[in-house]
Parts: C-alpha cells; structure tokens; sequence
C-alpha cells in the first residue's frame, strides 16, 4: 500500500473487480498477463487488473453477439428497469465510486462526485426511453398501400472509453445501447480502467442478462480491437477520444461499412463581448476552462475577449484561479488535481513554453509543480502571438490564453479558425448579438451564458473534425438503431 493511501483506500481497491467481463463471468487474462493502474497524484501503481489478448477480445464479442439473439427481443419495460435499478445502485455508491475515480484519474472528490451523479443520470434517462421506440404507420401517397415503418437495434456494439471522464463517457454509450436492445463489448483506457468494471458489476447486480456488456482491459487498445472491428458480426462502433486515433478507427471501419460514432477533439473558444456581465463570464470561464483540470474536450481552449474588457477579465479570471489548492484530490479544499501521466503534463508544458517563447506574458502560473506526481499549475496568459501553438492545438490542461478582438465579425472569423468544431461559449447581454453569434460559429454545441453544456437529455457532439453522431437526448438513442421500411399492398 502506497504511504499516501489510507486504509479506507486501500479497502476499496480490494474490493474492486480486476478481471475481465466476458459473457457474464469474471476471468483473468487468457495469458495471465496484468497492467498496472497509476495513481496521478503519486505516481504509484494502485492495483493490477487483467491485460486482455486479442483471443479475451474475440471471446468478449462472441458474448455480445450470442447475447443479441435474445436480447434484441428483450421487453423494453426491463430493459428499462435494469437501467433504472443500475442507476439507484451509483447514487447509493456515489461515495466509493467519486473515491475510486478519484484514485485512478486524480481529480478532486467534489468533481468525481459531480461526475457520478452526471454518468448516471444517462442510465435514468434511458430507462425512460426504452418504452419510446416508435416507428409509424401512415397511408401511401398515392392512397393505395401502406408505409409501415419499425425501430430495431442495431446489433453488437463496440465502445472505446477514454481515460478523462471514466465513468460518464461509459454511461452515456452503455444506457442507450441497453435501451435499445444492443449488446456491447467495451474498451476502457488504460489508465482508468477501474470505474468501468465496477459499473460492469453494478449491471450484474441491476439484473443484465449475461453477455450483454462485455468488459476487456488492456495495455492496448489497437492491437485488441482492430480484429473486432474488422470482424462481420460487430455493427456498431462508438469511440471517444483524439482525431488521430479516430481518423484510424474510420478507416478500419470502412471494411464492414460499421455504423460510427466519434466524439473527437475540440478548441472550444470562449467569447466575451463588451455588453457581457463581466462577473458571470469569469464564473462560467472556471467551469468551462478549469473542470476536470482542463483535461476535456468540451474545455475552453481560447478566450476570445473584447478588447475594452480583456485586460479586467484576465486579472479577475488570474486572481481565481491562482488562488487555487493543488494536490491530491483526496484532499479538503483541493481545487486541481494532477494532470494524467507525465506525458500529457510534458505536453501542456511544452505548449506553455511555446507561447511564452513567442511573448506572452504570464498572469499566473506556467510552471510544473515539483514533487511526486504530475502537477501543473493553473495558468493564464495574455499577450498571446497568433502562431502561437496553443491557439491551434487542443491544450487538455489547466492553462487559460486570452487574447483581444475588436469587432464581432472579428471574433467569430477567429472563433472559427479551427478544423475542429465541437462546443463554443457565448457571453453577451445583447440578444440580438446572441442569435447571430451562434448561427454563425461552426460547432456542434453553444454554452450560451454559460460554461456548461453536458446534459444527459441533449444531444452531445461535434462537427468537422471533431466528429459525428450524437450521445444523449433522444438523438442519442437514434445512433443504436436501424429503421426497417414495409411497403404494404392493402
């Protein structure tokens, strides 16, 4: 047991599934190979889980698909049900599973919390939706024959989860999938493969049938999947996490002409106009820029602020955040937890040093955090050079560059210059302003006055590179089935 954990920790990780869920049991590896799972905050491991080979993954899909036979036909009502009874289950837990999450992806509790609560509203809105699959019945244009149409699921499923969001990027895939009568293999990250297989365990105990979720952990995601991908009886596939690796996953899909759904990277501008109430934009900044340590997608990659009020903003959004208590998110009052691995900590250095080498000035922050784990410090900039890298490239970390407009066509020209388009924040007391604004920015998703969109109720997703296909919200449902048309002569 590392010295930073305490007894209650080490009590939990004991009792945390460490195998694999493969057609309703629990098993080791077929090679019997572990991964270690990191602790962040020290840079210890915490616990060995299983490390899947590509056999574990075929016999994983093997599950799904034979589970789909009966599961396809499953009544709606307890497929519901089974959801509804998962979702009790997390809010009862929500203690140990902020703690487990916590743990192994090193955000503070009050954030893991919030998330808990976020995941599992996807399992108690779909539960509802499981009884509203609906297709229609309407007479022939021609007012001879019928059109009958039907709502069927699309079959087995394959989900890659990333490491960010451990449980809700998991939720928001399983509960429609669940809703909808699909089964599922699912792909955790490597480096917080924890809360997914104790989510697999609280469906066990919710009542899915056996094979209907599949879990499969390992040190690499590629090597695993790219045969099941490849493999006729898989049917869908939803991925989130970078461009790259989706622009990959796209290709290999195009061999069984998958049904795909991406959730790829942002650069999600902030824009604040003259008219904004200026306390407000700083409140909806944290959120937007500073929730989960920057490290999502949704986070607020570029602030855009008129330049009449730049200059107050920057010194108002620097005082809160240097003001800031980093350190294990275990601990009262910690603010920001460690970044990932040093890895991702070494890249949001790297894109800090670039801008400052190009000369922008440092509010607060810019430096790493000596000491075990992989800390940053919270970060705003100002001065920024337009060929800085950090204004083009996704940041995942706590770092905030602010730079001035004049004009709003100005703004929404900067807002837009990006090949991704995934969600956008809007500050401005000017309605009018308002709808031109957001008609006008190229993003799947708009926090108007907010800096805040995740809604288990409404459709999450991106467009360019940022993606297609939509999770939550009745759209979200639209991704696990296929619409089945009879012509009928009557």
């Amino acid at each position: 047991m590392a010295a930073t954990e305490t007894q209650a920790e080490q009590t939990l990780l004991d009792a945390v599934p460490k195998q694999l869920f493969i057609g309703g049991a629990w098993r080791d590896a077929s090679g019997g190979a572990t991964l270690p799972v990191e602790d962040p905050a020290t840079g210890q491991t915490l616990v060995e889980i299983a490390d899947a080979t590509v056999d574990d993954a075929k016999a994983a899909l093997a599950a799904a698909d034979e589970a789909f036979k009966t599961f396809r036909n499953h009544p709606p009502r307890e497929r519901g049900d089974i959801l509804r009874r998962a979702y009790d289950l997390i809010i009862q837990r929500e203690d140990d599973l902020a703690l487990l999450m916590t743990l192994e992806m090193g955000k503070p509790i009050s954030e893991s919390k919030a998330e808990i609560t976020y995941a599992a509203n996807f399992f108690r809105w779909y539960a509802e939706e499981a009884v509203r699959i609906n297709g229609r019945f309407s007479v022939n244009e021609s007012g001879a024959g019928r059109v009958l149409t039907m709502k069927q699921p699309i079959g087995p499923c394959l989900f890659i989860t990333p490491w960010n969001f451990p449980l809700a990027m998991g939720t928001r895939k399983i509960g429609p999938a669940i809703a909808a009568g699909c089964t599922m293999v699912v792909k955790p990250a490597k480096q917080t493969p924890l809360s997914m297989l104790a989510l697999a365990a609280i469906l066990e105990e919710a009542g899915l049938p056996k094979g209907v979720l599949n879990v499969v952990t390992s040190h690499s995601s590629g090597e695993i999947m790219e045969p099941l991908i490849r493999d006729p009886r898989l049917r869908k596939m939803s991925f989130t996490g970078s461009t790259p690796v989706g622009r990959k996953l796209i290709e290999q899909s195009a061999e069984q002409v998958l049904k795909v759904s991406m959730e790829l990277g942002g650069n999600a501008p902030f824009l604040i106009f003259q008219d904004a109430d200026l306390d407000a934009a700083v409140e909806g900044a944290l959120i937007a820029k500073m929730r989960n340590g920057g490290e999502a997608c949704t986070s607020a990659n570029r602030f855009h602020v008129h330049e009449s009020v730049a200059a107050e903003f920057a010194q108002k959004l620097a005082a809160r955040i240097g003001a800031f208590k980093v350190g294990r998110g275990t601990e009262d009052d910690v603010k920001m937890g460690p970044l990932i691995d040093e890895a991702q900590r070494s890249k949001v250095a790297e894109l800090v040093e670039d801008a400052v080498a190009k000369g922008a000035s440092v509010l607060t922050g810019g430096s790493r955090v000596d000491g075990p784990g992989y800390f940053y410090e919270p970060t705003v900039l100002t001065d920024i050079s337009p060929d800085a890298d950090l204004l083009s490239e996704e940041i995942f970390g706590p770092v905030a560059p602010i730079i001035g407009f004049s004009t709003e066509e100005e703004a929404i020209a900067a807002a837009n210059d990006t090949e991704y388009g995934l969600v956008a924040y809007v500050f401005t007391n000017d309605l009018t302003r308002a709808f031109r604004v957001v008609e006008a920015l190229e993003t799947g998703m708009i926090g108007l006055n907010q800096g805040m969109v995740s809604n288990a109720g409404a459709p999450f997703g991106g467009v360019k590179q940022s993606g297609f296909g939509r999770e939550g919200g009745p759209e979200g449902m639209e991704e696990y089935l296929e619409t089945k048309y009879v012509a009928m002569n009557v």
